[in-house]
């Protein structure tokens, strides 16, 4: 028998293998197929990942091997991920929609020789360009049986999973294999969209993945009774991260949905839950709009009840110095501030406490034992982490990247700044940097730059983008504009880089819909906008003169007026639609690439303001000169 207490926890696999050992018979994931819910123990999810290994070592899946893993999260998603781990394979991870145009690219530029596919009707979506991908060595259903005879080697979970003996000498040669998985070893390489349309693979390693699993319990205290309702993407970073560090723990995860997510919360009650600004959102409003249409009185009694938790949080914050802190403060005019907010907390501490109690009700909503709640995939809004707060949840506002798998910075249990990103998780290196990547000093903006272990080594078979990634002594440019507080703590102001992130978590890459819509003849120039926000929104720079054509010819409207033109909401909405139109999946567009609303600029971009001497734009300076706007074009 091998002794697990000799393995080193150093790669996914020995924390797999120690898990197994301490938590073997709790609870590690609860989730539900055919209407009806199955709860798995560590014990029984180590046999799958050893028989599923079998089935995988069997049909040709070795250390190294390139495997395209295309599913949303579900239990088959952690057992297959934990099996491919285990062979020392290399995992190629996408959700289910994923542009058929887009994974014959990843297929090919990944050099993916396996494809792991969630449903029989996922495979037939993608079944034409399958058939053209020659190096495919076999192809696995997690869900559903074979019924294509186009490709002989399909095989299903089903019957890979239907023999479930196992003998002690197989048990011990899986146990073994840790032997042959180092640190440094890839164990995944994920691509995320570039700025040029073209996606680009991140390459993580063990030691990159384990940063996170040995820093992140720390930072949140996380205990084997801790239980976590997942929803996001298993193939996003930051929830596999969620739950890789959940299995270090033994703690316990239950697969939710969209749909359900709000009832699931109530009733699996969990002490933690990991999301992005979007869900936060979903909730604000769905709170909100019960309260409304129960009583108007209550939902006005609810919103003033916030305001006052929400403000004396702040007073008590400056009073205890909690708030970001910049530049230093003549002693004098901090004590009169904080002599201020004393005075704040006298008059409102009746009030106050009447919130506070009446608050805590709505934390049923949440499960009533929620310790925590982690928020990553796009800056939290300052009043969505206001209201959080004012509720009475502690929220862990993080952020991270792909690139750092993914953890850079929170605000956990080591760090009571409001208002910030937190500190660097520990062991990582964190600079603002002006343009020749020199460091900038605390108060002042520039680009966050960051070194550690959890960096990634590079982009696959990307030289060109890897010599921009990074600084000449190894800092990794992460392209959002940022600065520290005087005590070290992070605060984003902005993005230098293209991507947009939604508050879904969701990447976009502007610059492939802009020359989309820029096709259109009465359409100068445009500015895709959109983070942190539900959905995207165009800033376009019309040819008016084209533009009277168009609604003359298409909506029989004529109309001289620049301004009127400029606000007619016939001729918005018929551009909108066209240019959605263009915005087609079979285009290779995902339904979140849409716009929402667009607005017409009245005038061009300009060198030295809107645009660099050699006319690219900086969005992040369009993105403050029209931060009002944006925000009433996408509430």
């Amino acid at each position: 028998m091998h002794n697990y207490s000799e393995i080193d926890y150093g790669t996914l696999f020995d924390m797999f293998l120690n898990s197994r050992r301490n938590y073997a018979d709790q609870t590690a994931f609860v989730y539900r197929a055919a209407g009806t819910e199955f709860s798995v123990s560590y014990e029984k999810l180590y046999e799958d990942v050893v028989i599923l290994t079998r089935a995988f070592a069997s049909r040709g899946v070795k250390k190294n091997s390139r495997v395209m893993l295309l599913s949303d999260n579900r239990y088959g998603w952690i057992v297959t991920d934990m099996a491919l781990v285990a062979l020392g394979a290399i995992s190629v991870p996408r959700g289910s929609d994923t542009p058929t145009i887009e994974l014959e690219y990843i297929l090919e530029h990944s050099g993916s020789e396996f494809l792991v596919i969630e449903t029989a009707v996922l495979l037939k979506t993608h079944e034409e360009m399958l058939k053209g991908h020659k190096k495919l060595k076999a192809i696995f259903l997690i869900e559903g049986e074979k019924t294509h005879r186009w490709f002989d080697h399909i095989y299903s979970f089903n019957d890979l999973l239907e023999d479930r003996s196992l003998t002690q000498n197989e048990l011990e040669e899986f146990a073994a294999r840790h032997l042959q998985i180092s640190q440094d070893d890839l164990f995944t390489l994920i691509y995320t969209s570039g700025t040029t349309g073209v996606p680009k693979g991140v390459q993580l390693t063990h030691r990159n993945i384990m940063y996170n699993v040995r820093h992140v319990p720390q930072l949140i205290g996380l205990l084997e009774t801790d239980r976590f309702v997942s929803i996001l993407p298993s193939w996003h970073i930051f929830e596999r991260a969620v739950e890789y560090v959940a299995l270090s723990k033994g703690c316990s995860t239950f697969y939710s949905t969209v749909k359900t997510f709000a009832s699931d919360l109530e009733k699996y009650r969990p002490t933690l839950v990991a999301t992005v600004p979007r869900l936060w959102e979903s909730l604000h409003a769905r709170i909100n709009t019960t309260l409304e249409k129960e009583s108007p009185k209550r939902a006005k009694i609810f919103r003033t009840l916030v305001r006052i938790s929400t403000t004396t949080n702040r007073q008590r914050r400056i009073l205890r110095d909690q708030l970001p802190v910049f530049e230093k403060t003549f002693f004098l005019r901090r004590w009169l501030r904080q002599l201020r907010a004393a005075g704040y907390l006298l008059l409102l501490a009746l009030p106050d406490k009447l919130a506070k109690s009446r608050l805590q009700a709505v934390q049923v909503k949440f499960g009533g034992h929620l310790r925590m709640a982690i928020s990553g995939g796009g800056s939290l809004p300052s009043w969505l982490d206001e209201w959080i707060d004012a509720i009475g949840i502690r929220i862990v506002n993080a952020y991270g990247m792909t690139e750092c798998a993914p953890a850079i910075a929170g605000r956990a249990l080591n760090c009571a700044t409001f208002s910030t990103l937190g500190l660097p998780v520990e062991g990582t290196k964190l600079r603002i940097a002006d343009e020749q990547d020199q460091p900038l000093p605390p108060g002042t903006e520039g680009e966050i730059q960051m070194f550690g272990d959890q960096l990634f080594p590079g982009y696959e078979n990307n030289e060109e983008e890897n010599s921009k990634a990074f600084t000449a002594d190894g800092f990794f440019r992460t392209g959002d504009l940022g600065k520290l507080t005087l005590r070290g703590e992070l605060v984003i102001t902005g993005r230098s880089k293209e991507i947009i992130v939604l508050a879904s978590g969701e990447n976009v890459d502007p610059s492939r819909i802009e020359s989309t819509i820029t096709r259109l003849p009465f359409v100068n120039d445009a500015v895709l906008v959109g983070q942190d926000k539900k959905g995207l929104g165009a800033l376009v720079v019309p040819d008016f003169d084209k533009l009277r054509e168009f609604a003359a010819s298409r909506l029989n409207l004529i109309i001289e007026s620049t301004e009127q033109l400029r606000g007619n909401h016939q001729v918005l909405e018929k551009v909108r639609a066209e240019m959605n139109r263009l915005l087609h999946s079979k285009k290779g567009f995902k339904p979140f690439e849409k716009l929402q609303n667009i607005h017409f600029l009245e005038g061009e971009f300009k060198p030295g303001e809107e645009l660099t001497n050699t006319l690219k734009k900086k969005r992040h300076v369009i993105e403050k000169k029209y931060h009002e706007l944006i925000g009433k074009l996408l509430k």
